[in-house]
């Protein structure tokens, strides 16, 4: 329903202290509209009929219009009128053939009045349950055929919680309103996030006459909890790692990831859980901080988790579990490489690797001279040796390494430098000799 300014072509009514206040009815009710009045007291309900033709009018009850009643009007030209009822009640006005259906409500029989707001004994992790002292119930009117309807309070209940901002990764404190048909002895609304205070305030018909009343709980304690979670993995662009080509976290290790969590104000015991189970059967390790980071140096799936309580664990919140699947180790040694020849092409010796937690490579001319050693994989050698590019030819190097599977790696191997002339179009040539 929707409350609507009174309307000089339908009803209109004398002797009330403040205006009546419309709100249009439902089709399927059968009324052109419900009037809420202060009171019907001495009022008498005016209409403008349609023609010189007759006008007569009933009114009916909770059994509808089949049990409607006429009852005396009186008309000075096109002027109707006729005195309200005691109470609630229906009318119908037959002018000229066609009936116009309303229903007059009492407001002084179902004023809002609200002496209390305080809080159950036992409260739940998902709800709040307020209790009320005071009179808000349900303001009924029936339709034309005597079906019951509730013609909402509008009441308002306003406190405060906590709402998630996905864009600064953070919780806001928020004032939420929510708009109640009707109160009674208890009141149940989602469990706030914060400790706030609740004001109930009523109803639409007090605000529309400027007299609404309202009522302030103390103060409630959060019992609820809510956490958010993510997940960062650090990038490497090394051209020479292998990577996964499936989705989601993991991949070649070591696999650095940082972890965050923010929680809400009733969180007072927080942990990460890292497991190999996706039931957490066993916990690997546990971080109490709310962001830590983590290296993943073992292949396979990892699972990570974290859980939040309120002080006296009666409230639990577990975030989404996090997959992580480290790949199964991999080396792959080139054998020759041309670094005088085209630019990025071939001209820089890498190997070819993947999930390596440890590595070592050594690199020797004939003679046992050591040329080059790294403990990055992902550094090649470019050929030279202390700046100068060494002569083409045959070098040897040495590697260690050990995989996240466990497998360790021992080669040992030839690398064949081959230089490239050029001619002075620039295009290739043969090898120098």
């Amino acid at each position: 329903m929707m409350m609507i300014a009174a309307s000089a072509s339908a009803l209109d009514f004398e002797g009330v202290s403040e205006p009546a206040v419309r709100v249009a009815a439902e089709a399927s009710t059968g009324l052109e509209a419900v009037y809420v009045l202060p009171s019907t007291q001495g009022v008498t309900i005016g209409y403008d009929a349609k023609g010189e033709g007759t006008v007569r009018w009933y009114r009916f009850s909770n059994l509808g219009g089949a049990y409607a009643e006429e009852i005396s009007c009186s008309r000075n030209g096109n002027r109707v009128t006729a005195q309200a009822q005691s109470g609630d009640m229906g009318y119908i006005i037959e002018d000229s053939g066609t009936r116009t259906c309303f229903w007059v409500t009492d407001y002084s029989a179902h004023e809002f009045r609200a002496e209390s707001l305080g809080f159950a004994e036992e409260q739940s992790c998902s709800q709040a349950e307020l209790s009320f002292v005071g009179e808000g119930s349900d303001i009924v009117y029936f339709t034309i055929n005597g079906r019951r309807m509730v013609l909402s309070r509008d009441l308002e209940l306003v406190y405060s919680t906590l709402v998630y901002d996905e864009a600064t990764f953070m919780y806001n404190q928020q004032s939420v309103t929510n708009t109640l048909a009707s109160v009674g002895s208890s009141i149940y609304t989602d469990a706030p996030l914060c400790d706030t205070e609740f004001i109930l305030s009523g109803d639409r018909f007090q605000r529309a006459w400027n007299r609404s009343v309202s009522v302030e709980s103390g103060t409630y304690n959060a019992l609820a909890v809510e956490a958010q979670s993510r997940a960062t993995q650090e990038t490497r662009d090394n051209d020479n790692e292998i990577k996964d080509s499936a989705d989601g976290l993991g991949g070649s290790a070591p696999c650095d990831i940082t972890f965050e969590a923010i929680v809400t104000d009733a969180a007072i015991f927080r942990e990460w859980q890292i497991s190999r189970s996706p039931e957490f059967d066993i916990t690997e390790n546990t971080y109490s901080e709310l962001s830590f980071d983590y290296t993943f140096r073992e292949n396979g799936s990892w699972y990570v988790r974290f859980v939040a309580n309120n002080a006296d664990g009666t409230c639990e919140f577990t975030a989404p579990v996090y997959e992580i699947n480290i790949g199964e180790s991999q080396l792959e040694i080139p054998n020759a490489f041309s670094p005088q020849g085209s630019p990025g092409v071939n001209d820089e010796w890498k190997v070819s690797y993947k999930s390596l937690i440890s590595y070592e490579c050594h690199i020797y001319n004939r003679w046992g001279k050591e040329l080059f050693s790294s403990t990055d994989p992902s550094q090649g050698w470019d050929g030279r040796q202390g700046g100068k590019y060494v002569p083409a030819g045959v070098y040897f190097y040495v590697i260690k390494a050990m995989g996240a599977d466990g497998r360790r790696y021992e080669k040992a191997g030839d690398i064949n430098i081959i230089n490239f002339r050029q001619d002075v179009t620039g295009q290739s040539g043969a090898p120098a000799q």
